[in-house]
């Protein structure tokens, strides 16, 4: 959905070069309706420009910066060379992430979902995630609970959250780390048992990690750990590592963390 208001001054925005003319360039706005915005010769490059064709196309997807707005004329000045290649870059993701979020509310809510619907959920996504597409990609990631600070409705969220589900990419981190299991009693066997699956969760690890333990050479196991960010996947690492050894230390056995491999070869 396109913005129906004017693009403010200091603004990036993202644009479709639609005419070349000596003295500029016009461009139609991408993300506003029926707004076009004029990049004089003198802010397409830095120097003296002996052919404008030489630095911009008929057709071209460029990000500019918007200098001057004045509505009573229907005049937008745009900078095409006050744009570094960073702030390109953001600007044009940033916008790539818009479509698609727009696109994601079109599957959640119908292609003829009615502007005040839209709003609604739209602002509401924005008020607590700080955007469209990070609130599907928080849906994605944590579900239900990602909305519970929103005025959404129980149908609301349920299709934002499947709709996320199914089309929003997550980002993962991995981080592993070894824990070694020694008992020497006569439940020894059935002591690492209960600690592999201590370590693995009992079935009780958040949706949102992808937990696996698997076997290295005695008394060694690896514990590797995917999930959105840092931060979650090394808090699920060290508790996996905790539940592990806490369940050898009751048969009397005993656990010890680490993150480097202590073995010579795999």
């Amino acid at each position: 959905m396109n913005y129906s208001g004017w693009p403010t001054p200091g603004e990036l925005v993202v644009g479709k070069i639609e005419e070349i003319e000596d003295f500029g360039v016009f461009v139609d706005l991408l993300e506003y309706e029926d707004k076009q915005g004029l990049i004089h010769i003198s802010e397409v490059a830095s120097g003296w420009i002996k052919n404008v064709r030489d630095h911009v196309r008929v057709g071209q997807t460029v990000v500019c910066k918007v200098l001057e707005v004045d509505k009573g004329s229907q005049q937008i000045d745009l900078s095409y060379k006050d744009v570094n290649e960073h702030q390109r870059k953001d600007t044009i993701q940033r916008w790539k992430n818009d479509q698609k979020a727009d696109n994601w509310m079109t599957i959640a809510f119908g292609e003829d979902v009615d502007d005040e619907t839209y709003t609604t959920v739209a602002n509401e996504l924005i008020e607590v995630h700080g955007g469209l597409y990070e609130g599907f990609e928080q849906a994605a990631i944590h579900g239900p609970e990602a909305l519970s600070e929103t005025d959404l409705g129980d149908e609301q969220v349920d299709a934002i959250v499947e709709t996320a589900r199914e089309n929003v990419s997550v980002p993962y981190v991995t981080v592993t780390g070894y824990v070694d299991l020694i008992c020497s009693t006569e439940a020894g066997v059935d002591a690492v048992k209960e600690a592999l699956q201590a370590a693995e969760g009992n079935g009780e690890v958040s949706e949102e990690i992808d937990l696996e333990v698997t076997y290295v050479g005695a008394p060694e196991y690896r514990i590797r750990v995917q999930a959105p960010n840092y931060k979650t996947a090394e808090s699920a690492l060290e508790a996996s590592a905790e539940r592990a050894n806490a369940a050898i230390g009751e048969f009397g056995g005993s656990g010890e963390f680490h993150r480097e491999r202590r073995t010579d070869d795999e």
